[in-house]
């Protein structure tokens, strides 16, 4: 008798385990935040001075598209650096990518030049404790890692704050920022079991060295310091006794020899550049954030991008890799085709996208996107598509981290950037119509458009009950997906 009490006793206290990680975890963001007069006030301000006339600025843009050229350049980058380098990441993990830079990370860091690394709490708390990569950098005496909003289990209520942002700033020089997370699936052309497409934006200033701050460059680094230090990073990593470790030595030991072998295959990559050759002159280049707390957030980031979208003349292109949608976002999309002549929105089709979550939410709610009456095209061309951008008329592009989800509108920290250049714009349009082209279109009763020639993978039946059975259970807390 006693034993068996005891038994229960113990399931009921895993039972009241579980229920307080799951609440504390999902209460804090049940209510969607709404915005307040004062943040439509200043929404409504960055929105007016980007649609205001603007001369040549002193920004230029170069569009990092293929993987490859994504890798190359922040190795490039990093090798320019003199005095700073950021790396603000979602996600960082071991692989060939990642080697790469913290080859490199760590050949500037004994040159004395100040390396900053920001990682996303809950990745960080997966991939970083006990591994010798990650310590063979924390221990160098030139970098320091912080993590945004460490995972704690004692107080589930916070962990749902993620920070989404990427992006790296090399001095005064140049930044890129972007979708890309920091592994071989988003980086290189490395073989891996998996690949997804990605899109960037590098920006270089052409004021570099002057002390004039009239370059993007100096919002992002603003944006990077106010997270930094905003009271919700951690440390990663003791200086001692780390750096004398033998396994953290040779692991350094490992990356210094990676450094030699990447300086003799690519020593372009480490030769003087022309970055003003190979680049596109920008109009004006403005950056778009919202809260950087961790709790539940007012939706400033997709307001100013509906309010830029609505002032087209002739077009909006969108690309996200999903979407998961409350009333106030449908009410978004249908406000954009109703103001637009031509207004697209491209996402992964369920047989293409590598989110099992969000791709379950939209076999559910894809009437209701279809209802908006934007045309609404599926990409099936092989590899998950995680671009987010956006095309506004023949001047604007719009690239950033943000998807058109829950998350990424009230939960996570996100950031898109604007760039007025026709040049900019007509290179960025010819690839956003490119994955349309390998796109499926969807008509009003929920039939297809299939183009001639594109193969569309099957889903395996019993995933598909899967994703139809988790889209149904997933309605009580899709606010997270």
């Amino acid at each position: 008798m006693l034993r068996h009490l005891k038994r229960w006793c113990i399931l009921y206290l895993l039972l009241i385990m579980i229920l307080y990680l799951v609440i504390g975890a999902v209460a804090p963001f049940v209510r969607y935040k709404q915005l307040s007069e004062k943040t439509i006030a200043e929404a409504d301000r960055v929105v007016a001075e980007i649609m205001e006339e603007h001369d040549a600025c002193v920004d230029r843009a170069m569009l990092l598209e293929s993987n490859g050229s994504a890798l190359e350049e922040r190795l490039r980058l990093f090798s320019m650096a003199e005095e700073r380098i950021i790396l603000s990441t979602f996600d960082m993990r071991e692989g060939e990518a990642a080697d790469d830079i913290a080859a490199v990370l760590l050949h500037k860091a004994d040159e004395g030049v100040k390396i900053s690394i920001l990682i996303d709490g809950f990745n960080g708390s997966l991939r970083m404790p006990g591994r010798d990569f990650f310590y063979a950098l924390s221990s160098h005496p030139n970098i320091e890692i912080r993590r945004y909003n460490p995972l704690n289990l004692l107080t589930p209520w916070t962990s749902q704050g993620r920070m989404h942002d990427k992006y790296i700033i090399v001095d005064d020089l140049a930044y890129i920022l972007g979708g890309r997370n920091t592994f071989d699936y988003f980086l290189g052309d490395y073989e891996t079991d998996h690949r997804s497409l990605d899109r960037e934006v590098l920006i270089y200033n052409t004021a570099r060295g002057t002390g004039s701050r009239e370059s993007s460059l100096w919002q992002v680094l603003d944006y990077f310091e106010t997270v930094w230090d905003g009271g919700y990073c951690e440390v990663f990593g003791e200086k001692r006794g780390l750096y004398e470790k033998p396994s953290v030595e040779a692991e350094r030991q490992r990356l210094a020899e990676r450094y030699e072998a990447i300086l003799l295959k690519q020593p372009e990559l480490f030769d003087t550049y022309d970055y003003e050759a190979n680049t596109c002159a920008t109009n004006h280049v403005t950056l778009l954030s919202g809260d950087t707390g961790i709790y539940g957030k007012e939706p400033v980031v997709l307001y100013q991008l509906k309010e830029l979208m609505r002032r087209a003349d002739r077009r909006v292109l969108i690309h996200t890799p999903y979407v998961v949608c409350n009333s106030y976002m449908y009410q978004v999309l249908r406000e954009v085709q109703q103001d637009v002549p031509e207004a697209v929105l491209l996402l992964n089709s369920v047989e293409n996208g590598d989110n099992f979550c969000a791709s379950s939410d939209y076999i559910r709610n894809k009437p209701d996107v279809v209802a908006t009456g934007i045309t609404l095209y599926e990409y099936d061309g092989g590899d998950s598509y995680h671009g987010k951008s956006i095309i506004i008329d023949d001047d604007i592009s719009i690239i950033g981290s943000y998807n058109f989800d829950l998350r990424s509108t009230y939960v996570d920290t996100e950031l898109m950037l604007v760039i007025e250049s026709r040049e900019f714009t007509a290179e960025l349009a010819a690839h956003m119509e490119g994955f349309e082209a390998q796109s499926r279109q969807v008509l009003s009763d929920g039939e297809y458009l299939t183009p001639d020639g594109l193969d569309i993978e099957e889903i395996p039946f019993f995933k598909k009950i899967a994703m139809r059975v988790f889209g149904f259970l997933a309605q009580g807390f899709r606010y997270l997906l």
